[in-house]
């Protein structure tokens, strides 16, 4: 039986019709209403009955367990989109201008509606806490959720994310780090002005700025265990506002990827260190600002065996592959990782003969079988996780 066989005829063209009504009216992090309203009306309208709002824009739906005392257990689907102007050319393509669902967020909502569905129907021995999670792009969604006190005595947690790198069918449910934590960083680095025929009579960053640029270069290839992967990117670099002025100060931000705590402080604290040397080497100033953004998305060995599981006894072992290589894209799942125990899983999305569009294209669809399997993997983590 196929992922998508495993609903009614019904429930697939409801499903489908979700997804595509989702994609066409794509919203940002915390800017989710019309979102929110769409999907408690599809679930309200199929018997789940227990649908709250929680941080802000998002919901929580409860489907209850069959055996009292089972082990509760919760879903999650993120639901915003991205700032990214969509160029699919699809019928159902986003009708709001500069805004599209490039992650795959439309997907990831329709298949969390589709598990409460089949868990509704075939209940898991524990409640089952689906969550529809808002600002997962911002990294703020998953902390609200958590603040709320929704999931308190949950105790495990899957999620999943399309993944165009795998074919539909394929599924990735293995422990260890899956993503990283994704920090930020920005540093000013002040001088004196001058003439730019004169730089002897000013400090210019400008110089500065460039040797500190290539110098973040070395925290990786210098400072870092070479068995251990970890990105330095420099993004932005802003400076002077004519050829011939030597300016008073110079910007530059970036981001800091890392798979282990440890590292992650390693390059934090490298980031620091350097800006401050280099500035002082060249007589100016460092304003180092470093922002906390997500923590890196680490499975543990029990849940992500229970997911395994999971898609062992719907899709069959074949369907297991392995991640092949370090994801140093962010998420904010590792919040909820952080708290509780749980498994983040990749869910291929390319369809036969498609090409491995990388999410945050303006090309990105996940296919639409996707929906199904991911609907039909998760709805099994839950009842795996909680003794089923």
């Amino acid at each position: 039986m196929s992922a998508r066989d495993r609903f009614t005829a019904a429930d697939q063209a409801a499903l489908v019709e979700l997804r595509w009504e989702l994609h066409r009216h794509p919203e940002l992090a915390w800017q989710e209403v019309r979102t929110q309203d769409t999907l408690e009306r599809f679930l309200r309208a199929r018997g789940i009955a227990d649908v709250r709002r929680v941080a802000r824009t998002g919901l929580l739906a409860r489907v209850p367990g069959r055996v009292a005392g089972a082990p509760p257990v919760a879903l999650r689907g993120d639901i915003d989109a991205l700032p990214v102007a969509e160029t699919t050319g699809l019928e159902h393509a986003s009708v709001h201008e500069g805004v599209m669902h490039a992650c795959g967020h439309d997907v990831h909502a329709a298949w969390a509606a589709g598990a409460a569905l089949l868990l509704g129907r075939e209940p898991a021995p524990g409640e089952v806490c689906v969550v529809l999670q808002p600002a997962e792009e911002l990294g703020g969604g998953a902390r609200e959720v958590l603040a709320s006190g929704a999931l308190a005595g949950v105790g495990a947690i899957f999620g999943a994310h399309v993944d165009r790198r795998f074919a539909v069918g394929q599924v990735v449910a293995q422990a260890g780090p899956v993503a990283a934590s994704a920090d930020s960083f920005r540093v000013v680095l002040r001088g004196r002005g001058a003439h730019g025929a004169r730089p002897h009579e000013g400090t210019d960053p400008v110089v500065g700025l460039a040797h500190l640029v290539t110098a973040l270069q070395t925290i990786v290839s210098r400072r870092l265990d070479p068995a251990l992967p970890g990105v330095v990117t420099v993004g932005s670099v802003r400076a002077g506002s004519a050829p011939n002025v030597i300016p008073e100060a110079a910007e530059l931000a970036g981001t800091l990827r890392a798979t282990t705590p440890e590292t992650r402080r390693l390059l934090v604290e490298e980031v620091d260190r350097v800006a401050r040397g280099i500035a002082s080497a060249h007589g100016l100033e460092a304003e180092v600002t470093l922002i906390d953004g997500t923590p890196p998305v680490v499975n543990d060995e029990a849940s992500a065996e229970q997911a395994a599981e999971a898609v062992r006894r719907v899709l069959g072992p074949a369907a297991l592959v392995p991640l092949g290589t370090t994801n140093m894209g962010g998420e904010d799942f590792a919040f909820y990782l952080e708290k509780i125990p749980g498994c983040f899983l990749r869910i291929g999305a390319r369809e036969p003969g498609g090409e491995p569009t990388p999410a945050h294209s303006s090309r990105f669809v996940p296919a639409e079988e996707s929906l199904f399997v991911g609907a039909v993997v998760l709805a099994e983590c839950a009842r795996v996780a909680s003794g089923g």
